[in-house]
């Protein structure tokens, strides 16, 4: 039996503060947040405090300074009308998101806030939402829904699973290559059967679910990225993800 702290002791793993911590940002929770998108958040504070490192949780909504010293940065999906509700305050802080994200920083971007990431979003009535041009990519409303459970596969990270609920339908440019094949549902849009992006350090996917609870490699990717770049190491004995990967088999096992 492993001696890895158990998937089911969710509190009580206080963290060592010799390890340090790492400051992880959610951007524009209020907005962007209609799916449950916050369990990431929580996702990768457990697996930090899990191996003895804390966390602090910061969020940027619109409006707000942008904070200082931001290790890993989440992003979350939303309606239409939550994206235009961000949009001015996006741009504002373009110039710092575009830097950090050259830099290296360590980013998961779902659904909304990958589309807007990318060069633009057209809705189905023709408004263009500018991008800020992070991730070479551009997203068009369609008339056709893409709602279901996926499975893709990743070199990278394996299989991936996770509920994909979206009209956007986005297609990557030249300086990006697809987060995973999909095996079952849409992904990206209905014609190439790829699923999200993936450049430098940011992840960028449709899929809701939470991702992370069901994905633990990408989590751990994430983590161990950030904290790599601030500590010089990641300090991993392991983690039991047995009931991750129960997830996993029956979130596999379940139709479109």
């Amino acid at each position: 039996m492993s001696d890895a702290p158990s998937a089911g002791a969710l509190t009580k793993a206080p963290a060592d503060p010799s390890k340090g911590s790492l400051r992880i940002l959610q951007l524009y929770p209020r907005e962007m947040n209609i799916y449950g998108d916050y369990g990431n958040v929580l996702v990768l504070k457990q697996r930090l405090a899990w191996r003895g490192y804390g966390a602090e949780i910061l969020e940027h909504n619109a409006g707000d300074a942008f904070p200082d010293d931001v290790d890993l940065i989440v992003g979350g999906g939303g309606q239409d009308s939550g994206q235009v509700v961000i949009q001015d305050d996006l741009q504002a802080i373009a110039p710092t998101l575009r830097g950090l994200a050259e830099d290296g920083t360590p980013m998961l971007l779902i659904c909304g806030l990958y589309q807007l990431f990318g060069n633009f979003f057209r809705t189905q009535d023709g408004t263009v939402i500018p991008g800020i041009g992070v991730l070479d990519l551009e997203t068009r409303g369609g008339t056709e829904r893409l709602i279901g459970n996926v499975v893709a596969r990743s070199d990278e990270f394996g299989e991936i699973h996770g509920y994909e609920n979206h009209s956007g339908q986005t297609f990557l440019g030249d300086g990006l290559r697809p987060l995973a094949t999909v095996l079952k549902g849409a992904g990206n849009n209905a014609e190439e059967h790829h699923e999200g992006a993936r450049y430098r350090n940011i992840v960028g996917s449709y899929l809701h679910g939470s991702l992370l609870p069901k994905n633990p490699a990408i989590a751990d990717f994430l983590l161990r990225t950030a904290a790599e770049r601030k500590f010089g190491a990641f300090e991993d004995d392991g983690v039991d993800d047995s009931l991750a990967d129960l997830a996993r088999e029956h979130a596999a096992a379940r139709p479109r």
